[in-house]
Parts: C-alpha cells; sequence; structure tokens
C-alpha cells in the first residue's frame, strides 16, 4: 500500500497520527475561481474523462488548503456512462439519464453488458490518478478513489434523475424485487471495478458515496442495499475503505457493512461521539462540521471545529471532514482556516 504513514492512512486503519488529518468532500469543485477558470467551455463528464484536466482540479485543493488527500475529482455516474448508458449532467439539476430503468426488461437489457467494460474503458481515469499521484507523493499524501454506492447509482437510473423521494425506486424493490437486486448487484461490480482501476492506478484510499441512503427505511436498507454495497467495498482489499452517506442516523451500524468499511462518514445531524458508540471501537469517524457553518463568523465556527474535533477522540481514530460536500458558495480562505486550524489543536 502506498503512503501507509500518511496521517490519513493511519487514521483509517485505526492509529491517532500526532496531526489529525483533514480533508472535504467536495473540495475539488466550484468553491474555487481556479476551477471555474479551468472548467470555462468544458463539459462536466468531458472534465472527468480528460486525464489533464480531472488530476488538475484533483490538485488544486491541495495546494490550496493544505489538506491531508486529495480526493479523486469525478462525478458517481462516470462508471455507468462508461458501461454505454446515455447520461448528462444537466446544470442547476444533475444527472439526467435518457432512458430511465423501468422494467425488468430494461433490467436484462442494462446488466447484458459486462461491467468488464468499465475496466477495459477506465485508462482515462487511471492516467488521471497516475497524474494527480505523482504530485501528490511528493508531499507525502495519498490520494482518494471515489465511487457513487448502487442504491445511489439506482435511484438516478430508475427515476430517470434527480429526486427527492425516489419513489420509483423504492417501488421496485417491493414490485419487482429480483430486478431490483439484478440492477444493484451489476451496479455494485460495477463500482468495485471503478474503484479497482483507481487503485490499480495508485489511490492509496477509496470512499463508497451513498447520497440516497439516509432516504430509505432502515429494514429497506438492510434488505435491499446494504449487501450490495459491502459487495462493491468487499471487492477493493488493498486499501482502506470509507463509506459515506447522507441522513444514516437511523442506520450508521449497518454502514459499517459487516466491518467491510474501515471508516464511516457521519453527516452533521449527530454527534461524532454519538456516532462513535453506534459504529464501535474498530471503525474510524470521519466528518462531521456541519457545511451551513462555514458561513458562521469565524469565532462560532471555530468554536464549532474545535468541538467536532473533539468527539471524535471518542472513536479509534478521526478524520476531520465535513457533515457533507463544500457549498458552491464557500469562500475558499475559510477552508484553508480550517485546515490550519485542525492541524493546530
Amino acid at each position: 500500500m502506498a503512503l501507509p504513514d500518511a496521517p490519513l492512512i493511519r487514521a483509517l486503519r485505526g492509529d491517532r497520527p500526532a496531526t489529525t488529518p483533514i480533508w472535504f468532500m467536495r473540495q475539488a469543485g466550484r468553491s474555487l475561481p481556479e476551477y471555474r477558470e479551468l472548467r470555462v467551455g468544458t463539459q462536466m463528464l468531458d472534465a472527468c474523462l480528460t486525464p489533464y484536466l480531472a488530476a488538475e482540479i484533483t490538485l488544486q485543493p491541495v495546494r490550496r488548503h493544505g489538506v491531508d488527500a486529495g480526493i479523486f475529482f469525478s462525478d458517481i455516474v462516470v462508471p455507468v456512462l462508461l458501461a454505454g448508458l446515455d447520461v448528462e449532467i444537466v446544470p442547476g439539476r444533475g444527472p439526467v439519464f435518457a432512458d430511465p430503468i423501468r422494467t425488468a426488461d430494461d433490467v436484462a437489457r442494462v446488466t447484458s453488458v459486462s461491467p468488464q467494460l468499465v475496466a477495459e474503458k477506465s485508462e482515462p481515469i487511471r492516467e488521471a490518478v497516475r497524474l494527480a499521484v505523482a504530485e501528490l507523493e511528493q508531499s507525502g499524501k495519498p490520494l482518494i478513489g471515489f465511487a457513487g454506492a448502487p442504491f445511489t447509482l439506482a435511484a438516478y437510473m430508475v427515476e430517470g434523475g434527480p429526486s427527492k423521494e425516489h419513489l420509483r425506486a423504492r417501488a421496485m424493490m417491493h414490485a419487482d424485487p429480483d430486478s431490483w437486486h439484478r440492477l444493484a448487484s451489476w451496479l455494485s461490480e460495477v463500482s468495485a471495478t471503478f474503484l479497482g482501476a483507481q487503485v490499480e492506478a495508485g489511490a492509496s484510499a477509496v470512499q463508497l458515496f451513498d447520497s440516497w441512503a439516509g432516504s430509505l427505511a432502515p429494514a429497506d436498507y438492510r434488505e435491499f442495499v446494504a449487501p450490495h454495497s459491502q459487495r462493491a467495498l468487499a471487492g477493493i482489499t488493498d486499501v482502506p475503505r470509507i463509506h459515506f452517506g447522507v441522513g444514516t442516523g437511523p442506520i450508521l451500524a449497518d454502514m459499517t457493512l459487516g466491518g467491510t468499511a474501515d471508516a464511516v462518514g457521519v453527516d452533521w445531524r449527530l454527534p461524532l461521539d454519538e456516532a462513535a458508540a453506534i459504529v464501535g471501537p474498530d471503525i474510524t469517524v470521519q466528518g462531521n462540521i456541519d457545511p451551513a457553518m462555514l458561513q458562521a463568523p469565524w469565532d462560532v465556527l471555530e468554536a464549532h471545529v474545535r468541538d467536532v474535533v473533539a468527539r471524535g477522540k471518542s472513536a479509534r481514530a478521526h478524520v476531520v471532514n465535513l457533515g457533507h460536500g463544500v457549498p458552491p458558495e464557500t469562500d475558499p480562505t475559510v477552508l484553508t482556516r480550517i485546515v490550519e486550524l485542525v492541524h493546530s489543536i
């Protein structure tokens, strides 16, 4: 494993380095003026599949903020795009699929594509990772690989785009469980293949991101989702694995995926000492600065960050992060000050 002594990797493995590691979800993106300048005239998915652009965007926040890791710049729909699905990122809306997956025949058609196709078409991803890792390793900082979890991907595919309640996806679970499990199982292989390509090219850790897991009843999560997320992460054995979802307080114990995850990300709703008690002594916690606090006066934000770090001491180890992603309107200097504060505590 690359960079085993990096603070982030040590924390994910259960150690407590002298400096508490910190990075931010969505640290690479719209909050940075250099990102906005670089992206002029380039569509999101094109940027993800252009190696020098994806690598440069990955590196920008590491250079600016001094965070302890880069998170690979991508989008959760990139692997299914590589698998041949017709999807685009619509500005102001998000991923939109031209042909939603609604019937058993739709599921059969999509899942007839071998996940190996994703590996075969991932050379731009591997090259972007290699470029980013080449610079990151000079400062001893790891790269975190990134992929969307099977449920969140399936929810977009079944709904055809973003949804608040994911009614069609949840309906498929109960109306046609065989098709649901077939689709989610295929997506678990797709996600594992996409993460594997990043690890193969030099990523030192991975994060599986389940945006919509919190919309599910706990029983539905356990029956229809957790086994597939576990399978996705179980396919990655050489590096530490982080599992994150939004609104997952009621299912946080399940988010460990039976110990398959080395770390569980916690959103802003649940204090970290309570989260640590739920996940147990063998799991690192990640989080959970409230993104809304980034707009607060510095003294208020500083007190909040110190509280998060203090509560994180209840876990076996702690990686400081936000409880979700960096909002686009965030002042980048605030993020830099947070990194400096965490490193000074």
